[in-house]
């Protein structure tokens, strides 16, 4: 669609050209609460309806509209998603270019596009914009800098001016207490990946113009596959600087401008080859390789009453071994051709404190490695079986270790196998292999899962012959206890 249509002015005879609304812009806006579905939530005189107005035509003109993910974190522009038509995700604040490197990873003949706000990008977002522009990721980042917290409630900002007073500021911003103002621009383009770098202005009718014009450039390299390019934007904040609409300008050339200067500050997209889009599929004989699975790498056909999918979480003590239960399954499951994620959670106190591990199993593409309802429980400890018992699905199964645990109060409807995995570990030559013992009535549980695909990835795993006997022992005593051990 051309924005530009030509109407007929009622009772003349000459033509008037308009702007239409953008495609990339909802006719109505539903998303948004309350009755008023046609205005945005911006108040008056700021330069995020201006801005995002831009970009939207430039979509629309630059046909990108179909193919473009909008990532907006906290902040003034968190509710984006209820004015483009165009995907849209949240992100955490100040995490939007992270979230941009999975979405253009996974997705890479998508266009990403970063909005962010100083509070956002050069605050707690530091971290992350650096890396993804040292990367070179493809995205486009739009920061929106008005040298103050604007959603929050008028906080100084790393961009605040020297002598500005916020609300976290009372006295003004000095260099002694405080430091300087960030120039992000100018940080961003001394490193090498990014293709283009820019500070622009909308205060006026002038620079507004001018930033629709590097906005389409941007916009354009990246569609061009030029990598990583950043467009700073100075914009008004009346509500927050204390000053009316119309005194924003004053404010800005005044105090703005002389700081942060306009410009362009590294334009290196002539000069850059269109960035091969980067395969998001892994051949599953590199994946074999690269985690040492098997010796020829082919994958086994599952057993009889093969699932197409399943959802585990192992948890327990540190030392235990809940991690390496859990990594030992999913790479059973990966030798039969599954999709697998392993997702650990642990902090600093793992040794002694507490660990667990969500493992999805899928014929499919997996959406979300964390494992919120599990169709099995393999819980090592009490804490672990009173914390995840409630939340196992319907019909689903718990393990427990009975050396532990004893005579638990559990939910009806899900199948409960009290294993003496400790005890049987210690007979077998070490409690340290109770893990192994729980792996041994997994394979009961689900047969599918082929026995001698286990039996290979421990005669694999433990390389010492000790170790590998004592494990491959308590393997076959967790799959001897299994049948007289369930209770369902």
């Amino acid at each position: 669609m051309n924005l530009k249509e030509r109407w007929r002015i009622p009772g003349g005879t000459k033509m008037a050209e308009i702007i239409a609304k953008s495609d990339a812009l909802y006719d109505v806006y539903g998303r948004k609460p309350g009755g008023d579905k046609t205005n945005t939530h911006y108040c008056a005189g700021c330069g995020h309806g201006i801005i995002q107005k831009l970009i939207a035509e430039a979509l629309t003109d630059l046909g990108m509209t179909d193919n473009t993910v909008f990532i907006s974190p906290v902040g003034c522009s968190v509710f984006s998603y209820y004015y483009f038509n165009c995907g849209n995700v949240e992100a955490p604040h100040g995490r939007a270019p992270a979230v941009g490197t999975g979405v253009t990873r996974v997705t890479p003949d998508n266009y990403v596009i970063s909005y962010q706000g100083d509070g956002d990008l050069a605050a707690i977002g530091t971290a992350e914009i650096i890396h993804a522009a040292n990367r070179g990721e493809k995205m486009t980042v739009f920061f929106v800098n008005n040298a103050i917290y604007g959603m929050t409630g008028g906080q100084m900002a790393p961009t605040s001016l020297i002598g500005q007073k916020t609300v976290t500021s009372p006295y003004g911003r000095s260099q002694e207490n405080e430091g300087y103002p960030l120039r992000m621009a100018e940080m961003i383009a001394t490193l090498e990946a990014p293709s283009y770098v820019e500070r622009c202005s909308v205060h006026d009718v002038k620079h507004v113009m001018k930033t629709r014009i590097s906005i389409r450039k941007v916009l354009q390299a990246q569609r061009d596959q030029k990598g990583f390019t950043f467009l700073e934007i100075l914009s008004q904040c009346p509500s927050n600087w204390k000053v009316t609409p119309g005194q924003s300008e004053a404010w800005m050339k005044q105090y703005a401008l002389p700081y942060f200067a306009l410009g362009v500050f590294k334009d290196d997209i002539a000069n850059r080859e269109p960035r091969p889009e980067a395969s998001a599929r892994v051949p599953a004989e590199h994946i074999h390789a690269v985690l040492e699975r098997g010796s020829t790498g082919k994958t086994v056909a599952a057993g009889e009453g093969a699932q197409k999918s399943l959802q585990l979480l192992t948890a327990g003590f540190g030392g235990q071994g809940v991690l390496l239960l859990a990594g030992m399954v999913a790479k059973v499951a990966m030798d039969h051709g599954y999709r697998i994620t392993w997702m650990p959670s642990y902090g600093p106190e793992m040794r002694g404190g507490t660990a667990n591990c969500s493992v999805v199993i899928d014929r499919d593409e997996i959406g979300s490695p964390m494992v919120e309802n599990p169709d099995l429980l393999v819980a090592m400890n009490g804490p672990s079986l009173r914390k995840f018992v409630g939340a196992v699905a319907d019909a689903g199964a718990v393990i427990y270790n009975a050396s532990i645990v004893e005579g638990p109060d559990l939910p009806e409807g899900i199948c409960v196998i009290p294993v003496k995995a400790s005890d049987i570990a210690s007979s077998c030559g070490n409690e340290r292999a109770a893990n192994t013992v729980i792996l041994g009535v997994i394979s009961r549980l689900y047969p599918w899962l082929r026995k001698e695909v286990f039996i290979d990835l421990l005669t694999d795993h433990f390389t010492r012959p000790e170790i590998r006997e004592l494990n491959l022992k308590a393997f076959a005593a967790g799959r001897d206890v299994y049948e007289g051990n369930v209770v369902c």
